[in-house]
């Protein structure tokens, strides 16, 4: 068979050309650390890298959406402890009121007081997020749940919705409490028998009026009640404490899953740095073994054995 000298040269340049191109890709592929720098080294898997890609984006949204609950959930376990302990006060300086030996005058000043804790609480009540949303307003978080009126009356102005986001791919939870779930209406007899229902705050005003007027009767009903409002105030505090818990196990099982899916990822695109390094040596040796038969080859001439 003869070979043309033009032929040779062709498909020298053309071996020396895939070489080299080998050469290229494993040094780039070391260079970056992934088997697949491009989608055309891999179709199929580079197409399995996306998706996971996608879920892990997915994935971490979730993530930093459970970030922001826990936010809002602390924010309001902090508002209804520091309600309790402002009731535990309340409760203090009722019993003091009903204490037959405080005068009108020493009552006017635990009114006063009794006064100042009831705006505590509507201010506790009040709070607001890190975004400036109210915790407490359902789903109007951007009206303050509790108003004060020109008579003093204290309205709600949220109201009953439970706002709930998407923490998982089948997994939704709480993001909010309306404040009627914790700062409850008070059932309360009628005088005629019957039972009537009293707002939280219209509780503490008309506590507040039965020491101004040293009512004893009235002030033993208001101590009664501010019972009802802490165990109010306690269940809306276990609720809190419920989906508190539900953030920490739900981060627990998204760590896991986005753990597997790297350790996917990785066990695809990632390079054998050893393997690699094999071939390298290999593709080296390859180049410099081409090169240097192509040099000799190349020299071999008829006419040099003629002169």
């Amino acid at each position: 068979m003869k070979i043309s000298t033009s032929l040779y040269f062709d498909r020298s340049t053309q071996q020396l050309g895939n070489v080299q191109a080998n050469l290229s890709k494993v040094q780039e592929q070391m260079s970056t650390g992934l088997q697949i720098v491009k989608p055309s080294d891999s179709p199929d898997k580079a197409a399995l890298v996306t998706r996971i890609e996608s879920e892990l984006a997915r994935q971490t949204s979730y993530q930093d959406t459970l970030k922001a609950v826990n936010v809002r959930l602390t924010a309001q376990e902090t508002a209804l402890t520091n309600t309790s302990d402002v009731l535990s006060r309340v409760k203090e300086l009722a019993t003091q009121a009903a204490n037959d030996t405080l005068s009108p005058a020493d009552r006017q000043t635990v009114a006063i007081e009794l006064s100042s804790l009831r705006d505590q609480i509507m201010s506790l009540g009040n709070t607001q997020d890190s975004n400036g949303n109210y915790l407490f307003s359902g789903s109007k978080a951007s009206v303050p749940p509790y108003s004060k009126d020109d008579k003093g009356v204290v309205t709600y102005q949220g109201d009953q919705s439970r706002m709930k986001v998407n923490v998982g791919d089948s997994r939704r939870m709480n993001l909010n409490m309306p404040g009627t779930d914790a700062y409850v209406r008070l059932v309360r007899d009628d005088g005629k028998g019957g039972k009537v229902g009293v707002d939280f705050f219209q509780a503490l005003d008309d506590l507040v009026t039965a020491v101004k007027s040293s009512d004893h009767t009235n002030i033993q009903r208001g101590i009664s009640e501010v019972d009802g409002m802490q165990q109010g105030v306690s269940d809306g505090l276990a609720q809190v404490g419920t989906d508190l818990s539900v953030v920490d196990m739900q981060n627990s099982v998204l760590d896991q899953v986005v753990l597997r899916l790297k350790t996917t990822r990785s066990d695809i695109e990632d390079l054998d740095y050893t393997e690699a390094a094999t071939r390298l040596n290999k593709d080296q040796l390859s180049l410099q073994a081409a090169q240097s038969s192509f040099a000799k080859i190349s020299q071999l001439s008829l006419f040099n054995f003629i002169k």
